[in-house]
């Protein structure tokens, strides 16, 4: 009998030449086979390539965290790599809510892409541009460039021979009447400027003489429709940034300000641990911070939001002053066409394989929050997966046979070691018991598809985050560069006759933890091991693991130095 270590040490992958690891079938429907490659093969494998100087070409649409990490892990000297992205550099947007408030500067969160790609070996072409559509039949990325007064066409194509899609997602309106018109957005380096330019303007408004009370009441109600980590942390900020900053410029109004976030669900911070959802209502609460849950926004006017109150039906109008939405994103419209083409013109995101390959599409790849990973079911492969691991042909599994195909298995579907790690089973053999408890030696087809049957509700999408779409960039990137050396493609499985062999594994993302700044130098933090931290020393941790995250030493040292000027003189009220 192994216990729950095995499971960890199924997860560790040996560096070795030749090691073949036998696991379940895929989408193709053949047996796979696991293997990792022999760098000193001497099989070659002769390409086509669209480029002039005989490599493969690669073009990469976007420049937010998924793309610059592929391009940063990148070795481009087999490959030519063409970039095309709306903005010419990479911004760092968990400080954008700290940068609505002036806590930290704009140009300290951003790095110029010419910047990150002139250190690579070779030559990184970029189009400051925006893709229109996406021809995969024909292999082209249709693109307009943003450049203005320009001499020529905008419009250009592109050929590709590989394409990544890594182009983020729009804000989710949900089709809600006036967000459009009258909400602030916080997903771009460009609108935390315009939050803050706003946030100004409603004070200077609010004491101009002439006005009545409920006037300037209504110039200072800063409402926050999205109680994520996007909408907490921006609350915190204004909180702080007016009861430090700005209550001393204009004093006159100091009692008039409000701040209300509403929230749909029945928490804020919802997708963090409920101790740390408890402690963030209590610190708003003690802070005057109105959070309204269980509320969904019906529409949104110039001076008023329109509220549903899902527990008693009734209708409710909140004046504002400024409104910012943070309810989550959507599908940017070229992708979403995209989509249509390929097939998948019934989702809501674009799906990819577990090689971040998009689904049904060859040579295209998609990465970040414009992309879902679509993990398989391990029931549809159920049969093939008794096959392989009753090497006797008994008819029936023992616990050894299971235990030897156990690492594959894991590898292949991760929702099978969160099944155990969610029901506390630290014995493999715990899946094989009878209705009463009692181990089993063997098992049948049927008992092996009951002692399975409800791993895949621990399936789940992954989150939108920086973090996820950072992984994924560098996992692909990873893919292309030992491609010239396994001679295979970094598709996912390739058969070969009864079996298949691939040397590339399945993306896996791994959970570093996540931040909820809370304002007043305090922050929550949930860290693997379900460790829950929160107080002023988690604020000191949020300080050091954002200042070493930065893309270069430039924007490193220039956000210390935001954070040390923010100490020493407050903040910046200039409307600049």
């Amino acid at each position: 009998m192994r216990g729950f270590s095995y499971l960890k040490r199924a997860l560790h992958i040996r560096s070795s030449y030749s090691r073949l690891l036998v696991a379940s079938c895929i989408s193709s429907g053949g047996l796979i086979v696991y293997a990792e490659c022999n760098v000193d093969s001497n099989e070659k494998v002769v390409q086509k390539s669209r480029s002039d100087s005989g490599k493969k070409k690669i073009v990469v649409l976007g420049t937010g965290w998924a793309g610059t990490s592929f391009l940063k892990d990148m070795d481009i000297s087999s490959y030519d790599i063409e970039v095309v992205s709306p903005r010419n550099y990479f911004a760092f947007t968990p400080l954008l809510p700290s940068v609505t408030c002036g806590t930290v500067e704009a140009r300290s969160v951003v790095e110029p892409v010419r910047n990150i790609i002139k250190k690579r070996s070779g030559e990184i072409q970029f189009w400051e541009a925006e893709c229109l559509k996406i021809d995969p039949e024909n292999h082209k990325v249709l693109c307009h460039s943003l450049v203005e007064n320009l001499v020529g066409e905008n419009d250009f194509a592109l050929e590709y021979d590989y394409l990544v899609v890594a182009v983020g997602a729009q804000v989710n309106t949900f089709n809600t009447s006036g967000v459009l018109e009258h909400c602030h957005f916080l997903k771009e380096v460009e609108d935390a400027q315009r939050i803050r330019r706003t946030v100004i303007d409603c004070f200077e408004k609010a004491v101009l003489p002439g006005l009545s009370e409920e006037e300037r009441r209504t110039n200072l109600h800063f409402v926050i429709v999205g109680g994520g980590p996007t909408g907490v942390e921006f609350a915190a900020e204004l909180h702080d940034f007016v009861h430090e900053d700005l209550v001393k410029l204009y004093p006159s109004v100091k009692d008039l300000v409000k701040i209300t976030v509403i929230q749909s669900g029945d928490h804020i911070l919802n997708t963090f641990d409920e101790r740390i959802s408890s402690f963030a209502e209590q610190k708003f609460q003690r802070d005057g911070i109105e959070v309204l849950t269980g509320c969904r926004v019906v529409s949104v006017s110039e001076h008023s939001v329109n509220m549903k109150v899902k527990s008693t039906g009734e209708y409710d109008v909140v004046p504002h002053g400024m409104v910012v939405w943070s309810t989550g994103v959507g599908t940017r419209p070229f992708v979403k066409d995209f989509m249509e083409q390929i097939g998948q013109g019934k989702r809501w995101i674009l799906a990819t394989d577990e090689w971040l390959r998009v689904t049904g599409c060859p040579d295209v790849y998609a990465i970040g929050d414009c992309a879902t990973v679509d993990q398989r079911k391990i029931m549809e492969d159920i049969s093939t997966i008794f096959e392989a691991a009753d090497t006797d042909h008994s008819g029936t599994l023992t616990i050894e046979e299971f235990q030897d195909v156990l690492e594959d298995i894991i590898i292949r579907y991760p929702q099978v070691e969160l099944y155990l790690k969610s029901n506390q089973l630290f014995e493999v053999t715990e899946l094989f018991k009878d209705s009463e408890g009692n181990e089993r030696e063997e098992v049948d087809i049927e008992g092996f598809k009951l002692a399975l049957s409800h791993v895949d509700s621990q399936m789940k999408s992954l989150p939108a985050t920086a973090q996820v779409a950072a992984q994924q960039g560098s996992y692909l990137a990873s893919c292309f560069n030992r491609w010239e050396q396994c001679n295979a493609k970094p598709e996912g499985p390739r058969l070969f006759g009864s079996a298949g062999r691939h040397a590339f594994l399945p993306f896996r993302y791994r959970h570093l933890g996540q931040f909820a700044p809370l304002g007043g130098e305090q922050a929550a933090a949930e860290l693997p091991g379900d460790w829950v931290s929160m107080g002023r020393s988690t604020q000191w941790l949020w300080y050091s693991v954002y200042a070493s995250k930065q893309v270069s030493w430039r924007t490193r040292i220039l956000v210390v130095w935001d954070w040390t000027r923010r100490y020493i003189f407050g903040r910046d009220s200039s409307r600049i």
